[in-house]
């Protein structure tokens, strides 16, 4: 793809719903639309324009169809390089998750650990999990890998086969077709890629040792291979260490797809997929050199698309159809909301839509901007299991929350959260932790030990500075930056997955 000249580039939102009275770039798509043809054929100056425009619309499209492998490179790319890489290498947040690592809307509230591993260089591979565990498998776009026996997707420990009680999870490769043990749980990847991410759950936010200790008893390493052949595990401290495992947006976004690319091959994608990522120049073992305006293009290409996903990221639903959890609130969910009430959805955790059988791009879009990982336990409609997770974006007047102003939420008596509740700010720009001064993590929950009413209500508040009297109950606001919170109950009771418990909006004060 090499065109002479400047690239003409459009930076419209291509997936987002465009409104009846949206026509400023009109003029744009007008001038596309009838540039001249002479004798039926293009004019020497139609030819590249057209083929500009496409080059850059292509790359465009891939970017936003990639978001979730793009969202997992970002976090493979950025925790190699803070943390080194292998098998046996699980970075652990042993102090707790601060917004130092840039991620995707973390929870500062659980000790998490996070690695990536290639089956391609390992072979099928062995994850031994302690009991008490709470974890999910996951391949490189995120879906939750199957379970031989078709129960169980991606959880592992309380959701999962296992039930907590630990055990010998076997991931499987793409096409694996040679003799499996016994005694293992069984799990075929889609890729030869891999997320392994893992929770425990602390009881004092000052004792966290128990919780760090667990994830340390897990041992990861080849199936055929010898205790003396295995690496030994290493789990080094990715608290507060600067990390960007944030989705690239920018060429390298396109170098870590070709990356895995590479790795994949007819594993990643059907040909129509593969042949996206061919438009761009990304075939497995052929070389991606793109010349000087080319790779200007891409770079283009990758922000502009970036930014449409924050667009589309940043909506209450998608094509009209609201993802709020209660029809009076602002807060979202779209997954788990009373449209949708029970285990059934009308699409899988792929994002896959069951009745069309193809896959829905703009919700994954909306999600993998935003968010990572997700598995039946996260999403469970069973009460003690998972979590219910509340998502705003904007105040009770349906105005974008703004880390200047002050608001108040409410929450009712008897908060449906079995093992905790937590309100946690994320950077609208880029969905990771929101960084003040005042508070190391940006979360207020249970487990702060913060002040309620006498009715059993709580009242947070949320701002750059605290009301008087109020600071036990207040989470600090950045003040030159937009923000949205996410709303976790962890081990949700029955009146938070019947919906009858709801929170109140952020009242602006």
């Amino acid at each position: 793809m090499k065109f002479v000249g400047t690239w003409a580039l459009a930076t419209f939102a291509c997936c987002a719903p465009i409104a009846s009275n949206a026509v400023a770039g009109a003029t744009h798509f007008e001038g596309l639309a009838d540039a001249p043809f002479v004798d039926g054929r293009p004019t020497a100056e139609t030819a590249i324009k057209l083929q500009r425009e496409l080059a850059f619309q292509q790359a465009t499209q891939a970017y936003l169809w990639a978001m979730p492998l793009i969202n997992t490179l970002g976090m493979k790319f950025g925790s190699d390089a803070a943390f080194g890489t292998g098998y046996n290498v699980l970075p652990i947040w042993k102090d707790r998750l601060d917004p130092k690592t840039l991620v995707t809307t973390p929870n500062s509230d659980v000790i998490y650990a996070m690695s990536y591993v290639d089956l391609s260089e390992t072979g099928p591979l062995v994850f031994d999990a302690p009991s008490d565990m709470q974890g999910i498998l996951l391949d490189f776009w995120q879906r939750p890998i199957p379970v031989d026996g078709g129960k169980y997707f991606g959880d592992v420990g309380f959701a999962g086969p296992d039930h907590g009680k630990g055990g010998k999870f076997l991931i499987l490769p793409p096409g694996y077709d040679g003799d499996v043990p016994e005694g293992y749980f069984v799990y075929r990847s889609g890729t030869n890629n891999i997320f392994i991410f893992l929770r425990s759950f602390f009881k004092d936010p000052k004792n966290l040792a128990p919780a760090v200790e667990l994830i340390e008893r897990s041992q990861i390493y080849p199936l055929n291979s010898t205790p003396a052949e295995r690496k030994p595990m290493q789990f080094p401290n990715a608290s507060g260490v600067p990390a960007d495992m944030l989705p690239r947006s920018d060429f390298s976004a396109f170098e870590q797809l070709k990356w895995l690319v590479d790795r994949e091959g007819k594993h990643l994608a059907s040909a129509d997929g593969l042949g996206l990522l061919a438009n761009v120049g990304l075939i497995a073992g052929k070389p991606f050199k793109p010349d000087a305006a080319t790779k200007s293009m891409l770079n283009a290409a990758a922000k502009t698309a970036y930014k449409t996903s924050r667009v589309i990221g940043l909506q209450d639903g998608i094509a009209g159809e609201s993802y709020k959890v209660w029809a009076d609130r602002q807060w979202i969910n779209p997954v788990n909301n009373a449209k949708y009430p029970g285990p059934e959805k009308p699409s899988t955790l792929a994002f896959e839509n069951k009745a069309g059988g193809f896959y829905e791009i703009e919700p994954r879009v909306w999600f993998f901007t935003n968010y990572y990982s997700i598995s039946p336990g996260m999403v469970s409609q069973k009460a003690g299991q998972g979590a219910a997770y509340e998502i705003a974006f904007n105040d009770a007047d349906g105005k974008p929350l703004l880390g200047k102003h002050a608001y108040k939420v409410t929450l009712p008596p008897n908060i449906p959260a079995e093992i905790f509740w937590s309100l946690t700010l994320y950077n609208a720009a880029n969905a990771s932790g929101l960084p003040t001064a005042e508070r190391r993590f940006p979360s207020l929950g249970s487990r702060d030990n913060p002040k309620f009413n006498a009715d059993g209500s709580i009242d947070l508040y949320i701002g750059p500075n605290a009301p008087e009297g109020k600071e036990d109950n207040w989470l600090p606001t950045a003040a030159d930056k937009g923000f949205f919170a996410i709303l976790r109950l962890y081990g949700p009771k029955e009146s938070a997955i019947d919906y009858s418990w709801k929170p109140g909006d952020f009242e602006r004060q």
